[in-house]
């Protein structure tokens, strides 16, 4: 127990002592992160998983493997900004208003509704040209290939048709002229008939959002349409008991597929399963009978051990695990 605590306080001190922070980007009460780089240090130096709910360009209604943004759990995002290795922004659109014909300032609506209208359409022209020219430099990178093996099968192209010939009894002559000449009247006429289909494109996938305008903080301490969680009953309880397993080493996920707050696991989720399932109860409220008896059937359905968790006031976290004893 002292060991994995040292080793949070030493995650403490190296969050603390990274300037670069997170940027998390609050959006009406859920957290993500955009950035590739944000995410991967996350996960290796923070041990938080996160979920990503990003569609990929190529399949985006398919929901097996998903990008960017990565969505945090509020008990993740608040844990990274009060470790001090993240900040919480939101976007805001602060444009000033050009004077009209009459020397007033104009409706600052109507202006930002201009302004955004004739970004958007830029990035939309320049997006446009930009796949245009990847799409012609594919094609002749896809030709070249093209080329490259009719030639290295070129042999055995004018062996196969000098077979064939011989088959239908044609004279040597005429076979020696087919075999020279055939891949060489390909080779003339591929630069015309090589199709490479736009579907066939690379796309570059980008490995952070582009800046929409600009960001504020927003403040971690005051309830908001952006972090409703301030003062939450439940979601302290459900961060203090959070925050006690990540400093004991463990990871964290949602639980709510397998009916309980968190899915506990020894290690990283990639290479462990879980297992507990922790279930947040408060500490001065009794636990119906009914709701024992279900949580241990889940646990044993699912082969997993129930952790009833309740923390008080000065944020002390008791754990009861929950078992049947036929699985001991």
């Amino acid at each position: 127990m002292e060991v994995c605590r040292q080793q949070a306080d030493s995650v403490l001190c190296k969050a603390n002592a990274d300037d670069a922070k997170i940027l998390i980007h609050l959006l009406e009460g859920k957290a993500f992160v955009w950035n590739v780089e944000d995410a991967r240090k996350i996960r290796e130096q923070h041990g938080l998983v996160g979920n990503l709910v990003g569609a990929l360009v190529r399949k985006p209604r398919q929901n097996t493997r998903l990008g960017l943004p990565l969505q945090l759990l509020p008990e993740e995002a608040r844990l990274l900004v009060e470790i001090g290795a993240a900040t919480f922004v939101r976007s805001c659109e602060q444009k000033s208003a050009p004077p009209n014909h009459d020397g007033l300032p104009m409706d600052s609506t109507s202006v930002s509704a201009t302004v955004d209208d004739e970004d958007s359409k830029t990035k939309a022209e320049a997006y446009a040209q930009f796949l245009h020219s990847s799409y012609e430099e594919q094609r002749q990178l896809a030709l070249q290939e093209k080329q490259h093996t009719l030639e290295s099968l070129a042999d055995r192209i004018a062996e196969g048709r000098s077979k064939r010939k011989r088959q239908r009894c044609e004279q040597e002559e005429e076979l020696m002229e087919s075999s020279s000449q055939g891949p060489i009247k390909e080779f003339q006429n591929l630069e015309k008939t090589f199709h490479f289909p736009e579907e066939a494109m690379m796309v570059q996938i980008p490995t952070a959002r582009t800046p929409l305008g600009n960001v504020e903080e927003v403040d971690l301490h005051q309830v908001s349409s952006d972090w409703p969680y301030t003062g939450h009953k439940n979601h302290e309880m459900r961060f203090k008991v959070f925050r006690d397993l990540w400093q004991k080493g463990y990871f964290l996920t949602s639980g709510s597929k397998f009916g309980g707050d968190f899915l506990v696991y020894p290690a990283d989720p990639m290479r462990f399963h879980a297992h507990y399932i922790a279930i947040c109860f408060p500490q001065d409220e009794e636990i119906a009978l009914s709701d024992i008896i279900t949580a241990g059937r889940l646990g044993t359905n699912v082969k997993k051990t129930i952790l009833l968790c309740s923390s008080n006031q000065e944020g002390s976290v008791t754990y009861t695990s929950l078992q049947w004893s036929g699985l001991q």
